[in-house]
């Protein structure tokens, strides 16, 4: 039995480059892809927003000097190549998928219209959103959960490197212990770095349960679709 039917995947971008800081892995692209097919061919409607820290982020960017604005719009750019990238993994595994972005730049991607998203993912076509939201000072997390709240997902996937939300960095400290389930609330009170306050706001305001998840080990995005508890669920 499937726990979801209609899914919004946020990959990183960070995660892409795999060991090589920056750039795409084409083995870490080809393992991502395999895994997304696996579960559009057990009927589930994917959405998939991608970051793009392994070419640019802007707001580092902006940290050096660069124009904010610019910066943004560098990194949104960044998300449109591992969209592209996505793409074209999956469709060398015979995989339907269609690219939209938030910017006009035909024909590189149609540009973004939710209905039409919507109709391709009930015609079992995957869906990859590019650009973020198209504007700046906006993360793609923020970008996921709007587009997971647009298209009516029953949950925003948040695919990261780890395996789940702890009390406290699990890399510096080794007592941290991990959450199965916590509650919006509990994670701004406890300060916990899961993604951006304005992504937050929106999956706790719009009732959008976010699932973090170690999208790394080949077969979990399968696990969770199926409702195995390998991550932890963040709910209201």
């Amino acid at each position: 039995m499937l726990k979801y039917k209609r899914v919004l995947l946020k990959l990183s971008g960070e995660s892409l480059a795999a060991d090589n800081k920056s750039g795409i892995d084409t083995q870490r692209l080809m393992d991502y892809a395999q895994q997304i097919k696996e579960i559009a061919n057990l009927g589930v409607q994917v959405g998939i927003v991608i970051g793009g820290g392994n070419i640019f982020r802007g707001l580092s960017g902006a940290s050096k000097g660069f124009d904010r604005v610019k910066g943004d719009s560098m990194g949104m750019l960044a998300t449109v190549i591992n969209s592209l990238a996505l793409s074209s993994a999956l469709e060398s595994i015979d995989a339907k998928v269609k690219v939209y972005t938030a910017i006009r730049m035909e024909p590189i991607g149609e540009f973004y219209s939710k209905a039409k998203a919507v109709k391709d993912l009930e015609n079992k076509t995957i869906v990859i959103i590019a650009g973020g939201t198209g504007n700046s000072y906006f993360t793609t997390d923020t970008a996921s959960a709007l587009r997971g709240i647009e298209i009516e997902a029953e949950v925003f996937l948040k695919g990261t490197r780890v395996d789940g939300v702890y009390n406290a960095d699990p890399e510096k400290d080794k007592s941290a212990t991990k959450f199965d389930e916590i509650t919006f609330d509990e994670v701004y009170k406890r300060d916990l770095k899961v993604m951006d306050l304005t992504s937050f706001t929106l999956c706790k305001e719009n009732n959008l349960n976010v699932e973090v998840f170690d999208m790394d080990k080949k077969g979990n995005l399968k696990k969770v679709i199926l409702g195995e508890k390998i991550g932890t669920l963040i709910k209201n």
